[in-house]
């Protein structure tokens, strides 16, 4: 398995006592304003168990992500194998972070060390990232991140067709045209 290391933040495997956190901010309805509805704590527990075993069969994932100065779990940022876009078989960084910790840059600075990951490390050619239309937030980390809307918005295949969240923009990044300054630690672990 492999961690990521910036300088603030430690991309890791997750860890049981992440998962009353994960699920505190799964509930809140304004982390979760872009999804058809927040989770309750067995759901979340759910999601994180498919997580953690992803991360463990593939070596990464969508890492817990942990502020390096007071250990604090923030959320997840990650990489993740996806079919549910018009481009078919890909690979997409997503977030989530807990609400305390937006404005800080932290989605930025982890989505770009696990894109160093995914074009050094998996020599990936492309990432895609994507989101309901109206999440200006996640679209503002897309496009710090260079990446580019490819204007093939599509209806997400698990959210309701007459939900409004449902249209999706979808984003790309090359990896001839990504670059990074900032350091990226990445730590094989056993």
């Amino acid at each position: 398995m492999f961690q990521l290391k910036t300088s603030r933040l430690l991309l890791r495997q997750w860890r049981s006592d992440d998962y009353p956190i994960f699920a505190e901010l799964n509930s809140d309805p304004a982390v979760m304003e872009f999804f058809p509805a927040p989770l309750v704590r067995e759901e979340s527990d759910a999601l994180a168990d498919r997580i953690v075993e992803k991360i463990e069969a593939k070596g990464w994932g969508m890492w817990a992500v942990e502020s390096i100065s007071d250990k604090t779990f923030l959320g997840f940022v990650g990489l993740n194998d996806t079919d549910e876009t018009p481009l078919g078989d890909a690979v997409e960084i997503g977030w989530r972070l807990r609400r305390a910790s937006w404005g800080s840059g932290y989605a930025s600075e982890a989505a770009r060390a696990a894109l160093v990951f995914a074009f050094e490390m998996l020599n990936l050619s492309e990432v895609i990232a994507f989101t309901t239309v109206g999440n200006l937030r996640s679209r503002a980390v897309m496009e710090r991140l260079g990446m580019s809307n490819t204007g093939q918005n599509f209806m997400h295949p698990r959210v309701a067709t007459d939900n409004p969240l449902c249209e999706h923009v979808l984003y790309t990044i090359k990896a001839e045209q990504f670059h990074s300054d900032d350091p990226v630690e990445i730590i094989k672990v056993e």
